[in-house]
């Protein structure tokens, strides 16, 4: 690892900076979500591997009212969610099992079922036909569930909905967060962006210390607790940080469960529960929404303002993490050096969540 002079020599100003100085608000706000013209292929960045399964959010809860139907496109398929007359919501691959309609695209709910705008077909959360209203027997095929089938809970004001290659069922539950719900914390403050990369190199970088230097121009290299526990990954940061009012003593603990749930809790300077939404579309493209919430007491002038600061400088790594992972490679076997972090401990960890394909994580 380089001397502490040498690092701080490559670290300042952070090399992605360039990419990103001469934006406006509204420019980096269009970025985030903006395609990334000429980048190339999925064969080209090896990033033609499996997704990882487990729960993975859908859709914010409020984003689906009572009645309503939404295309969605995760994981390379085309899907359709709606939110039945008793509250619930449902997810079925998109195509109507009759001519092939994609029901996200004018179809409508009837009672708990969804109805196709071919033929009015009607289907329950398990693709069962349940009524072919022009016709006096249903096949019976079609009486019999999807052989896929995406299980959906809603926790945390989110809607979550399991995923795995071969249809089967869930193997933990999603996590609730009490902040999320509690009157007491603020409504999420949302901030999305698109990322062009998989979801595997995203998710090593919580482990990789090294580029808090490189990339964020952070003063050390963090360091962490670690805990593995199963689905569950537990990063634990105790840090001292200097404010105008003296030396605060400040925490970061962020957990993961699967390769699609996890939230940081950060304490000390302002206390932010961050619920992290990311989602696969296609292999080489992630949607990520940070959703943030803080106590209403720092509301004040002074507490509101160093919070929304706080968000603001997530955001900001996030930004430049991004320009990274656009045009990031997927290497199956990297040379790691000491001073990297437990980049390969995490593959061990994370290779647990690929069906598909055993190896893709491990060197």
């Amino acid at each position: 690892m380089a001397d502490d002079a040498g690092a701080k020599a490559y670290g300042s100003p952070v090399a992605v900076a360039a990419a990103l100085a001469d934006m406006t608000k509204d420019e980096r706000a269009i970025w985030r979500t903006a395609d990334v013209p000429g980048r190339p292929s999925v064969a080209e960045r090896n990033l033609d591997i499996p997704f990882p399964y487990g729960w993975f959010p859908a859709l914010l809860s409020h984003e689906l009212a009572v009645g309503d139907v939404r295309p969605l496109r995760y994981f390379g398929r085309d899907l359709v969610i709606w939110r039945g007359d008793d509250g619930a919501a449902r997810m079925l691959d998109a195509h109507c099992r009759h001519l092939g309609a994609h029901m996200g695209h004018g179809g409508r709910v009837s009672g708990s079922h969804l109805e196709c705008p071919f033929h009015a077909w009607r289907y329950d959360g398990e693709g069962v036909v349940q009524d072919i209203p022009y016709a006096q027997t249903i096949p019976p095929r079609l009486r019999k569930p999807c052989d896929h089938q995406w299980p959906v809970v809603e926790a945390n004001r989110l809607i979550w909905f399991w995923y795995h290659p071969d249809g089967s069922p869930p193997e933990w539950e999603v996590e609730a967060f009490p902040e999320a719900s509690d009157t007491d914390w603020t409504d999420y403050e949302i901030h999305e962006w698109r990322v062009f990369g998989s979801l595997q190199n995203m998710a090593e970088n919580a482990v990789d210390v090294a580029h808090f230097r490189f990339v964020h121009g952070t003063a050390t290299f963090p360091t962490s607790e670690m805990i593995w526990d199963g689905p569950r990954r537990t990063s634990i940061i105790d840090a001292g940080l200097d404010t105008p009012q003296g030396r605060v003593e400040a925490r970061i603990e962020a957990r993961m469960i699967g390769p699609g749930q996890s939230a940081t809790r950060f304490t000390g300077v302002a206390e932010t529960l961050l619920v992290a939404a990311v989602t696969p579309i296609e292999k080489d493209e992630v949607r990520v929404r940070f959703c943030f919430t803080q106590p209403r007491t720092q509301a004040t002038p002074v507490a509101a303002m160093v919070a929304h600061g706080f968000i603001h400088e997530v955001c900001r790594q996030l930004d430049q993490d991004k320009v990274i992972w656009d045009r990031q490679r997927y290497l199956p076997k990297p040379i790691i050096c000491d001073g990297d972090g437990p980049i390969l401990r995490f593959r061990q960890y994370y290779n647990q969540f690929y069906a598909e394909w055993a190896d893709v994580s491990v060197n």
